[in-house]
């Protein structure tokens, strides 16, 4: 669907607690009123042993990418980041939580595919849910962490997948990278970040383009110009 290139930016914010296994997951949803939409997406932070919360910059503009063409953008800090109840689980206790954010965004949204999307440990986590929960339409793996987690669960997976890397990334280093994609079947697609860290410091801008053009091609809908600048009052952090 494309929409009105005038249409105005109005976007809301609810800060929410959503159900999870493990007790109440802090989150925020980002959506147009004025939109009616046909994909969402969802947003996983990275590892939140060392400082990862739904604030992180890379998540952040990964949410932005999503609200330009007028998704739904959820984002959530998992069990035990932020002001989410429960303890660190080792990825497995996560994918959990990962569930009970798409129970909710099926529920708020009824019948639209998501894109899962996630940064590093993120990643590892709700691309592993994205790759067999039918309402998962694709994937997007940004700092994919290629030395400490393991990936297989992509092989064979037949949604469309993209693959964002910095070139300098320490954590997803090139060449294990280029092994993991060369991996995949089809459709997929990836990008590399020239001389940007695992963070992306320094390229963000690169990162949300690349993203909201993934997502044009794969949902239909198209970025709109709003009459006013983008503006939140929220301050991403590493």
């Amino acid at each position: 669907m494309r929409y009105n290139q005038q249409q105005r930016w109005n976007t809301k914010i609810d800060r929410i607690f959503i159900p999870g296994p493990a007790g109440p997951l802090e989150a925020l949803l980002e959506w147009n009123p004025q939109i009616t939409p046909h994909h969402a997406a969802l947003v996983c932070h990275p590892h939140p042993l060392y400082g990862g919360t739904m604030h992180n910059k890379v998540v952040f503009r990964a949410a932005k990418a999503a609200l330009e063409l007028g998704l739904p953008a959820l984002r959530f800090n998992f069990r035990g980041a932020g002001g989410s109840a429960g303890t660190f689980a080792s990825g497995l206790g996560e994918g959990g939580d990962v569930r009970a954010a798409l129970d909710f965004l099926s529920a708020r949204f009824p019948g639209l595919t998501v894109c899962m999307i996630g940064f590093s440990f993120g990643s590892w986590v709700g691309l592993e849910v994205g790759a067999t929960d039918p309402r998962v339409s694709a994937l997007v793996g940004l700092g994919v962490p290629v030395l400490s987690l393991d990936f297989a669960f992509l092989l064979g997976v037949r949604k469309p997948k993209l693959l964002i890397q910095g070139t300098c990334d320490k954590f997803g280093p090139r060449t294990e990278i280029q092994t993991l994609y060369n991996s995949l079947a089809e459709p997929k697609q990836i990008h590399w970040v020239h001389e940007a860290d695992h963070f992306f410091t320094g390229k963000l801008v690169e990162v949300q383009q690349v993203l909201r053009d993934f997502l044009t091609r794969i949902t239909g809908q198209v970025r709109f110009t709003p009459k006013s600048s983008w503006q939140s009052d929220e301050t991403p952090v590493d």
